[in-house]
C-alpha cells in the first residue's frame, strides 16, 4: 500500500472531543512525516485545532453546511485527499466523501451507513469500550498504521501544541508571577456533571490569598448563572466570564498555572498545554474519568469512590458534590509547592 499523502481527520463536534482527537495527527506525522494532515471541523473549534503543529490545514464544515450536495461534494474533492478518517460519525459526511471519490474512507462498524460509504471498517463500540477516549480514537488508524495504541501516559506526546501569538497586555497584566494563578471554570454548558458552586467557594477559602490568585472563567451566559457565586466571592476572585474569545482564553490558560473544572473543553486544553489540570468527575459510565480524564503531564482527576446509580438521569449529581474541596485544595497546594 502506498503511504497516504493527504489525510482528512473528520471530527465536527465539541472542543474537548477535538482536543482528544488531535493526538492522531501527531501519530500520523510520526509515521508519515511528509503527509499533509487536514482537520475537518466546525468554526468554533478552529482555534483549538490551530494549536497542533501536526495539523497542516483546517477546513470547516460550517462553510458548506447549508449548501446543496453538489457543492459539498466539490468542497471535499478540492481538498484532494486520499484518506478520510471519520472519528466523529456523520452520515452526511460519510456519504458525500464517498461520492467525492476519496479513495480510503475509514469508519467504525458501529454505524450502519459506514458499511455503504466506507471501504475500511474498524470494529469497536465507543459505548461499550473501557478505553480512554483518546486511546480509543487510535483504533481508527489501524488501516493506515496498523495496531498502535499508546499508553495513556504517552498520548500527550502526540499533541504537539504550540501557543500562537501573545496575550494582550490588559490580560497578561492580570497574571502575577509571585502567586499561583488558578482558573476555576465551574460551568460546562450542560455537557458534563458540574461541581457545585458551594464547593468552589469552599475551595477558594481554603487556598491562601497570599499564595494563590484565583480567576473564574466562562461565557457571558455562564457568568449570569454564576451571579450569586461571583457576588459572594467578589473580593477573592477575578471574574473573567464573558471577557474572552476562545483564542484569547487559550492564550490566558497558557499563561496561568492551573485550571479546575468538570469534564469540559477548557480542562482538556489546559492539560494538553501542560498546565495543572484538575478534573472533577462522576463515577458513572460512560462519563467517568476512565473514559474522559484529562490527558497531560500535569493532569489529575478526582471522583467519588462509590457506585452511582440514583442520579444517572439528572444533572444535579450529589456524587459530584461528594468530592470535597479539601481534596482539591490538597492536590493543588502539593503541586504548587513542588513547582
Amino acid at each position: 500500500m502506498k503511504p497516504p499523502r493527504r489525510i482528512i481527520i473528520s471530527r465536527t463536534d465539541s472542543i474537548g472531543d477535538v482536543v482528544l482527537t488531535l493526538p492522531l495527527a501527531g501519530a500520523l506525522k510520526d509515521r508519515f512525516p511528509d503527509c499533509t494532515i487536514i482537520f475537518l471541523g466546525r468554526n468554533y473549534t478552529r482555534d483549538v485545532v490551530a494549536l497542533s503543529k501536526y495539523v497542516d490545514e483546517f477546513i470547516s464544515w460550517d462553510d458548506v453546511a447549508n449548501a446543496d450536495d453538489s457543492e459539498k461534494i466539490e468542497f471535499l474533492r478540492k481538498v484532494n485527499a486520499d484518506t478520510i478518517i471519520h472519528v466523529f460519525p456523520d452520515k452526511v459526511i460519510a456519504r458525500l466523501s464517498a461520492k467525492a471519490g476519496i479513495p480510503m474512507r475509514i469508519g467504525t462498524t458501529g454505524r450502519v451507513y459506514h458499511y455503504r460509504h466506507c471501504n475500511k471498517l474498524v470494529p469497536f463500540s465507543r459505548k461499550k469500550s473501557d478505553l480512554h477516549e483518546s486511546r480509543l480514537n487510535f483504533k481508527l488508524l489501524k488501516p493506515v498504521i496498523g495496531d498502535f495504541i499508546p499508553e495513556l501516559g504517552e498520548v500527550y506526546h502526540y499533541y504537539g501544541f504550540e501557543v500562537p501569538g501573545k496575550l494582550e497586555n490588559k490580560w497578561a497584566s492580570l497574571i502575577e508571577k509571585d502567586r499561583f494563578n488558578l482558573i476555576l471554570h465551574p460551568k460546562s454548558k450542560g455537557s458534563a456533571r458540574e461541581w457545585p458552586p458551594e464547593n468552589y467557594s469552599r475551595l477558594i477559602n481554603l487556598l491562601p490569598a497570599e499564595a494563590f490568585k484565583i480567576f473564574v472563567s466562562g461565557t457571558k451566559e455562564e457568568g449570569n448563572l454564576l451571579k450569586t457565586f461571583l457576588l459572594e466571592n467578589k473580593n477573592k476572585v477575578t471574574d473573567l466570564t464573558g471577557k474572552f474569545s476562545l483564542r484569547e482564553f487559550i492564550l490566558f490558560i497558557s499563561q496561568a498555572d492551573g485550571l479546575v473544572a468538570a469534564s469540559t473543553g477548557p480542562l482538556h486544553i489546559a492539560s494538553a498545554l501542560g498546565k495543572l489540570a484538575v478534573g472533577i468527575y462522576p463515577p458513572i459510565r460512560p462519563m467517568h474519568p476512565g473514559r474522559w480524564a484529562p490527558v497531560g503531564k500535569n493532569a489529575h482527576y478526582l471522583v467519588a469512590d462509590k457506585s452511582c446509580n440514583d442520579c444517572k438521569e439528572t444533572l444535579d449529581c450529589h456524587c459530584m458534590a461528594e468530592v470535597e474541596a479539601e481534596q482539591v485544595s490538597k492536590l493543588i497546594r502539593n503541586y504548587a509547592e513542588k513547582d
